[in-house]
């Protein structure tokens, strides 16, 4: 978008502030002894009965463990555990131990470890994330080497509760730091308990393919809002997934390279290791032992052509496309809409970037990348697209600095006229009038819907045209909402998580409703459709402020729960692009295009929708 939360490779620094900020409020009475020094503490004392350490910012001595797994890169150190457990299931047996430095210590090692006593905040206070409870500046002793492994604990459907997480306290700010954990009735507080824990998973599906980072996502729970090409689908806020869990691995990429993974593919066998939390997706399963991927040999979906007096209209978000990118990129994206989307007469385009990409130099001209990937369609086979859009002001629209994303028509001419109303520009407005023959029109095709609105301050405007087909007028308003950056995950400490994005994209819903009712006003049996990144899912507010007053109807929802997705985050397939139709499309075909989201190799991380009707 790009849709997901930004993701750095820089780690984030452990934070002390966060006390006094009051994230880790009810971690009790010994955070206030930060001078003091326990000697002969357990694990399971340090871990506790909640997300915080009872004993935050304390030093202490002599707490012993069995080395369980070693990380030497990213966030260097290494993860101990106490072979003797105690009675309370709430309280975790294994701990990470922060040494900066690539560590000394092997697997099987005993140790006895002094230090500090932290809660390392992935991503940092603002993030809302949960804590990783941790010793830093360690002072480390090897007892002995060659120790057998605690035995792992075995995550699998049926441990994991099938509820996610509890209410946070609201004397705590919606924060559940404090509450005691219960791991028998809520998934995140199971996975919270197993905090550093050697934990294994067996035989499972993947339900997130291998990113660039080298992790995948698995579910535990195969059953679990399943979809029929291996996916597990996230329907609702409160319908979170909790059998889904990220894998990386401990032996670096030099050394053995991952394993590369579609949806749907199995991760066959044992894979073993501590039970770690980070900034990009929660709890992970950081693996010593890792199992073999089998493929299930998941294939692109291709969508069926339209009839002669069919209008096939679609919205494909191309990832930042400009003419720095390889020709392969364009090559692939052009057979997308030629064999995948079976060219339909309409493509509305997101992230259409402008001749020279991220060059922050001023240009805003996307001929060049227009006129590439248009030949690349024609090279693929397909028809000899026209396209229409609007230039932004330059670093106006949010996206890459320098990149100035926008939406683009493309049209099919032998097919599909388009009205040309000149004076639309960046800045002005178009509106809905009464046409020649007393239907709606616009007044500048293509346009812009109400630019100057604040809500779509640093973020795309709506492009508005008007289209002929088979002599009927078609309206079309290509959009790329706000992204979802800033809001907190599902594993957040706060539950429900704060999504503070989808303030700005109500406010945009708001507006192209208004302008849809505009139309509707003139026309009620208009042909309108409203498409592209919307940036949010069918049961958001999002989609409930575009649909109100029964202006617009979210086609996706024509389709069993099961199929609603075009984009999968971290395991989650999810509804990020629509196409909503107004009350005049009677009759419809929608198809969700499964050709990237659910791969490991993507030419976009957005799956293509595609819409079919009969003016």
């Amino acid at each position: 978008m790009p849709s997901s939360i930004p993701r750095s490779a820089a780690v984030a620094a452990v934070v002390s502030a966060a006390l006094a900020a009051g994230l880790l409020a009810g971690a009790g009475g010994a955070a206030a002894e930060d001078s003091a020094t326990a000697a002969g503490v357990r694990i399971h004392d340090i871990q506790g009965t909640t997300r915080v350490s009872p004993l935050v910012g304390r030093q202490v001595t002599g707490v012993t463990g069995v080395v369980t797994g070693v990380r030497t890169y990213g966030s260097r150190g290494f993860w101990i555990q106490d072979p003797q457990a105690d009675d309370d299931p709430a309280t975790s047996e294994g701990l990470f131990v922060f040494t900066s430095s690539v560590p000394t210590v092997a697997v099987g090692d005993a140790v006895s470890v002094n230090g500090t006593v932290g809660e390392y905040l992935p991503g940092g206070l603002s993030s809302g994330n949960q804590s990783l409870t941790q010793l830093a500046k360690p002072a480390v002793t090897v007892v002995s080497s060659g120790n057998p492994v605690p035995a792992p604990v075995t995550i699998s459907g049926f441990s994991v509760p099938d509820e996610y997480t509890p209410e946070g306290d609201p004397a705590a700010g919606g924060s559940i730091n404090g509450l005691t954990l219960d791991p028998e009735s809520y998934a995140l507080d199971y996975y919270e308990s197993l905090e550093g824990t050697n934990v294994r998973v067996g035989t499972s599906r993947v339900v997130g393919a291998t990113d660039p980072y080298s992790e995948l996502w698995v579910t535990v729970k195969p059953w679990e809002n399943a979809n029929r090409r291996g996916g597990t689908v996230y329907g609702a806020y409160d319908a979170q997934n909790g059998g889904r869990l990220q894998i990386q691995s401990l032996t670096p990429v030099a050394q053995q390279p991952f394993p590369k993974a579609n949806v749907g593919d199995v991760l066959a066998g044992t894979t073993e290791g501590p039970l770690d939390f980070n900034q990009f997706g929660g709890y992970t399963l950081t693996a010593r032992t890792l199992g073999k991927v089998v493929d299930r040999g998941l294939e692109p979906e291709t969508t069926d052509r339209q009839h002669k007096n069919e209008l096939a209209v679609a919205t494909y978000n191309v990832e930042n496309l400009d003419p720095s990118d390889p020709q392969e990129k364009f090559d692939a994206l052009a057979a997308a809409v030629v064999d995948n989307l079976a060219s339909p007469d309409i493509v509305a385009l997101e992230e259409i970037q402008d001749d020279n990409g991220a060059k922050n130099d001023g240009t805003v001209s996307a001929e060049q990348t227009l006129k590439r990937f248009t030949d690349a369609i024609v090279a693929a086979g397909g028809p000899a697209y026209a396209w229409r859009s609007v230039d932004p002001e330059n670093n106006k629209d949010g996206g890459e600095p320098g990149g100035n994303i926008r939406q683009v028509f493309l049209f099919n001419p032998e097919r599909v006229s388009f009205t040309d109303r000149a004076g639309g520009d960046a800045t002005t407005a178009t509106a809905v009038a009464r046409g020649e023959k007393g239907g709606a029109a616009l007044t500048l095709s293509p346009g812009r819907i109400d630019p100057a609105n604040t809500a779509w301050e640093a973020s795309r405007k709506p492009l508005a045209g008007e289209f002929t087909f088979r002599g009927r007028t078609v309206f079309v308003i290509a959009n790329h909402f706000g992204s979802k950056g800033g809001d907190e995950g599902i594993t957040s400490h706060h539950q429900p998580p704060v999504r503070s994005s989808e303030a700005k994209r109500l406010l945009q819903a708001q507006a192209v409703n208004a302008f849809v009712k505009d139309v509707l006003a003139v026309d009620k049996q208009a042909d309108v459709l409203v498409l592209g990144d919307i940036n949010d899912f069918e049961f958001s507010g999002t989609t409930k402020a575009l649909t109100d007053g029964g202006a617009l109807f979210p086609a996706v929802k024509s389709l069993p729960c099961s199929e609603r997705y075009s984009y999968v985050y971290q395991g989650n397939s999810q509804v990020l692009d629509q196409i909503l139709t107004s009350p005049g499309v009677h009759h419809f075909e929608y198809d969700s295009v499964h050709i990237n989201a659910e791969f490991a190799d993507q030419n976009s991380d957005h799956d293509p929708q595609v819409l079919r009707f009969r003016p």
